[in-house]
């Protein structure tokens, strides 16, 4: 007994004990803390999905069916990801008021919680893209230049050089860019909706997606030039052209057909 004493009374043998304590309070942290917060944000998803479906169920069931697998009058949503469903539901795209060629925006009618809980439901039916981050899409710091040689290249032939928009075929067309939101912008290259070709990360990267974003915040924003006065949609100079060929030399014939007519008739009298 006193040899088990003296053993205790170390100088060694707090230092040893405190060592122990340390590790086991380690241990226990790194058992258990993680699987703790993992499952509270499981369970936090679980209850979004579950909200979500409530949402789907009342606004979106009859046109894309009760799973989302799509019927006469809407496309299948499994697989579409929850970038999609924040971009049509997010800019008023849907749901829709009624089947046309192509959806206008208008205004949202669910809030964002609610299209957060919306697209977990999606999301949950089949692996596609994410929402992205405020970082993905923030144009601060971008390369501007780089993104009108993009915009120009994959955008330009339906949006025009600055985003105004045109028309497409068959009772489409390409939506004004000059208002949209950053984040849609991103998710609309993202995604592909209706007309628009999908430009995904493997095709486009994000570092270009957001260069594409911050050149038409330049062209489109209060201090851009619109050099050569009014700018005809910004459609450039083939359309200036054409508008200063048919009205302007429409009307230096209708002077001509006016100055004949009132010169014939001065020679008959």
């Amino acid at each position: 007994m006193k040899k088990l004493s003296t053993r205790r009374r170390h100088p060694l043998a707090a230092i040893v004990v405190l060592i122990l304590a340390l590790a086991a309070t380690g241990g226990l942290y790194a058992a258990f803390a993680p699987a703790g917060e993992a499952q509270a944000e499981e369970t936090a998803q679980s209850l979004a999905i579950d909200e979500g479906k409530k949402l789907y169920t009342v606004g979106c069931a009859s046109c894309h069916g009760a799973g989302g697998q799509g019927t006469s009058d809407g496309p299948t949503l499994v697989g579409v990801g929850a970038a999609a469903v924040d971009f049509q539901v997010g800019t008023g795209r849907m749901p829709a008021q009624q089947p046309s060629q192509q959806v206008p925006d208008k205004k949202t009618i669910y809030t964002q919680a609610e299209i957060d809980q919306l697209a977990a439901y999606v999301a949950s039916l089949g692996a596609g893209p994410a929402a992205p981050t405020a970082e993905q899409y923030d144009p601060a710091g971008a390369d501007i230049a780089n993104g009108g040689q993009l915009y120009r290249t994959n955008c330009a032939q339906c949006h025009n050089f600055t985003g105004e928009g045109g028309a497409l075929t068959h009772g489409k067309y390409a939506p004004d860019l000059s208002e949209v939101d950053p984040k849609h912008i991103y998710q609309a290259m993202l995604t592909g909706p209706q007309a628009m070709p999908v430009f995904p990360d493997t095709v486009m990267p994000e570092q270009e997606k957001r260069d594409i974003i911050a050149y038409l915040g330049a062209v489109n924003g209060e201090d851009s030039p619109t050099p050569g006065g009014f700018k005809l949609g910004g459609y450039g100079p083939v359309a200036e052209g054409l508008f200063g060929w048919v009205f302007g030399l429409g009307a230096l014939v209708a002077v001509a057909i006016w100055v004949a007519a009132r010169t014939a008739k001065a020679k008959k009298s």
